[in-house]
């Protein structure tokens, strides 16, 4: 453990004082790949001939070309983050894969070595009391063995290489071994979420029905994709409505008999939701409270990245020295150097950058936003002395207060657990509406995902109001910008007042 991220002590003090208030705590896992500073790596790179040497993929220069040419790469996969997903090593004269940054060298799964040690260590966190794991990028972890050349275009010199990697030949056998020699023997309830970028829907049912020994949830990424254009995250598109509807609708019927869904909009991987899918100024608070609604009254778990309770913004950062991500800072020298304006560039990343989510929890209107006394790696959004934890619950329309009714709405009535759902009016451009249905009782969603005000169709104009994010009631028949409803359709009247 690095004393930079903390001590084991500090870690147990912390693990007691979750369990002592009922919480669970669940761990950041990443096997697909290591740093290269990691003792592993160092070990592998030592000699072509050391016994570890297969713990990650060494390949050869191709033949034809000299080492570190380019083209000399052994396949022309693409990093994520840009570039060639190969870095050559000079000492043994090879190159080794690395899909994310080349400080991230890929383990090879194949590797019976590899792993019986990632599942010795991940018994060493769950022997020290943690209550499951949050898997980063693990449906990356087999690989087609040849490597071959990807024939799909990523734009640029490289390729997309992810036919080959994504939910690979060999990642169902991993997992279930996996949870064989981690799970299989202990008592007690733990969580195991996958991160599965470009998993389908049939995948994701592989990876998540029970009867399979697998992941009890996975994290999709299809919605994720929906205001992007043809160039990715950097190419920002308006995200069409029916759009969304119509992946919600389908994730959610596909996993409604076998399997379990994730729901999310943000986390530290995305800009922040309610900048990137509401309105963050005029209807900062009605946007932050319709997104809450739609994902809490889906079937699945609801995840809140921190910040989203209180309905944080992006950074709003001016300069590129105020940025961290090495995403963003790799695509700005690329924009730069294809003739991209610097202002152009820094537009583009103060909307869509992954640090917008990253900047310092924000507590309260004291220095760093109460996040810390030191200074903290990144700076702080300067909306902090008016949008914090503090002003948000003393205000009369509080967004932690709000989902603190959807979550005692959630455990209050079975049916928005363990309902059927029913989407309405799916080609509506604004309205987004379902119901839910267990037995007798049945719940109907009502959002207006706009700025204006939208009619309501005359079959929701009626039944019990369950909750609102307007403190006022309005007309029946309209919903106002940004106006979330629940009513009850049927069923006991007094669940969630």
């Amino acid at each position: 453990m690095d004393a930079l991220y903390g001590t084991e002590e500090e870690f147990d003090r912390l693990l007691a004082e979750v369990h002592g208030r009922g919480m669970k705590l669940i761990m950041d896992l990443v096997v697909n790949h290591t740093s290269d500073e990691h003792s592993a790596f160092v070990v592998s790179s030592s000699s072509r001939s050391n016994v570890s040497r297969d713990s990650y993929f060494w390949r050869d220069p191709r033949r034809g070309f000299s080492p570190n040419e380019p083209g000399a790469e052994p396949n022309n996969w693409g990093s994520v983050f840009g570039g060639s997903a190969w870095t050559y090593h000079p000492e043994t004269e090879q190159y080794y894969l690395h899909l994310f940054s080349p400080h991230q060298p890929d383990l090879n799964w194949d590797s019976t070595r590899v792993r019986r040690r990632v599942y010795d260590m991940m018994n060493w966190w769950l022997d020290r009391g943690i209550d499951g794991f949050r898997m980063d990028a693990i449906n990356f972890i087999s690989k087609r063995p040849s490597l071959p050349d990807s024939p799909v275009s990523a734009g640029g010199m490289y390729a997309d290489g992810s036919p080959y990697f994504v939910s690979g030949p060999r990642v169902h056998e991993f997992i279930q071994e996996m949870m064989r020699a981690v799970f299989s023997y202990r008592d007690g309830e733990y969580l195991v979420v996958g991160e599965t970028d470009g998993v389908t829907v049939d995948e994701a049912v592989l990876f998540t029905d029970p009867l399979r020994g697998e992941l009890d949830m996975v994290f999709h990424f299809e919605h994720m994709r929906l205001d992007q254009g043809a160039g990715g995250k950097w190419n920002h598109l308006p995200m069409k409505l029916q759009d969304l509807k119509s992946i919600w609708n389908r994730w959610q019927r596909a996993l409604a008999d076998r399997g379990w869904n994730s729901l999310y909009l943000g986390n530290h991987d995305q800009p922040r939701s309610v900048s990137r899918f509401g309105n963050d100024t005029e209807y900062r608070y009605e946007s932050a409270t319709l997104w809450a609604t739609l994902l809490h009254l889906q079937r699945g778990t609801p995840f809140i990245y921190q910040g989203e309770e209180i309905g944080m913004t992006n950074a709003g950062f001016t300069s590129l020295d105020q940025y961290r991500d090495v995403e963003s800072l790799a695509l700005y020298e690329f924009a730069l150097s294809r003739g991209i304006a610097p202002e152009r560039v820094l537009a583009i990343l103060n909307r869509v950058s992954r640090d917008n989510a990253r900047t310092p929890m924000q507590w309260n209107d004291g220095p760093n936003a109460g996040f810390t006394t030191g200074t903290p790696w990144i700076d702080v959004n300067t909306n902090y002395p008016t949008l914090n934890v503090e002003a948000d619950r003393a205000a009369a329309q509080s967004v932690f207060r709000y989902y603190q009714r959807l979550i005692a709405l959630r455990h209050a009535s079975p049916v928005v657990a363990l309902g059927d759902f029913e989407l309405m009016d799916p080609s509506d451009p604004a309205l987004f509406a379902f119901r839910r249905r267990l037995g007798d009782e049945e719940l109907g969603v009502m959002c207006n995902v706009s700025d204006e005000l939208l009619a309501v169709p005359t079959y929701e104009r009626r039944n019990q109001l369950v909750l609102g994010n307007y403190s006022v009631s309005g007309e029946p028949g309209v919903l106002r910008p940004w106006e979330a409803r629940i009513h009850r359709l049927s069923g006991p009247r007094d669940v969630g007042q």
